[in-house]
């Protein structure tokens, strides 16, 4: 995201851009926050896949498309999709209609359910990158926020051996800001001692 001043209502918030109404809702009340749930989390990991050369606001704008087409993200349902399932959803406008980020959603649902039956969930694997407690960073603007760090590198390369695709270190790292195993909000951003 570029720097830009946020909405001059209400708190100080992070410089992201641009500012509308879902992006502020996601700053305000999701960015950052500690998630254990497998389904969301699963939800994010594809979100940010799908991300993959586009704008985050092309994606909150679909989401819930998204949902609706991944029905609600049922990572145990997607897991069954076949190519009719491909086909229907290359057809559906309401999401990006890349047939490598769809499979690879298909595939990345399969991956889900083989940890969970290894780990016992989603949630107790992906969050052992970061020792299972939130990395507090003290950023002061978004400049300084890296790309991807040491863990997102050894998440993506794990995640790659165990079958997950579009889940490169930048990605990784997204996902670990958006599910709050980081946070990144500015210091001086009303959510950073919140989260």
């Amino acid at each position: 995201m570029s720097a830009s001043e946020p909405p001059s209502r209400g708190p100080t918030r992070c410089k992201w851009d641009p500012w509308g109404d879902l992006m502020l809702r996601y700053h305000d009340e999701e960015w950052g926050v500690p998630s254990h749930d497998d389904r969301h989390l699963f939800e994010m990991l594809i979100l940010e896949g799908a991300q993959a050369g586009l704008s985050w606001t092309t994606i909150l704008n679909k989401r819930e498309n998204y949902r609706r087409t991944f029905d609600g993200f049922d990572f145990e349902k997607i897991a069954r999709y076949g190519e009719t399932d491909v086909a229907r959803l290359l057809g559906d406008a309401g999401i990006v209609r890349n047939r490598a980020k769809i499979e690879a959603a298909i595939g990345n649902a399969r991956a889900v359910l083989a940890l969970r039956e290894e780990r016992g969930s989603f949630d107790a694997y992906i969050w052992r990158f970061v020792g299972g407690v939130p990395k507090r960073n003290e950023f002061r603007s978004l400049r300084d926020l890296p790309a991807s760090t040491a863990e997102s590198d050894v998440m993506s390369k794990e995640l790659k051996k165990r079958g997950f695709r579009f889940v490169g270190s930048t990605i990784c790292y997204a996902f670990m800001q958006a599910v709050g195993m980081v946070n990144d909000h500015e210091v001086g951003c009303f959510r950073y001692p919140e989260v």
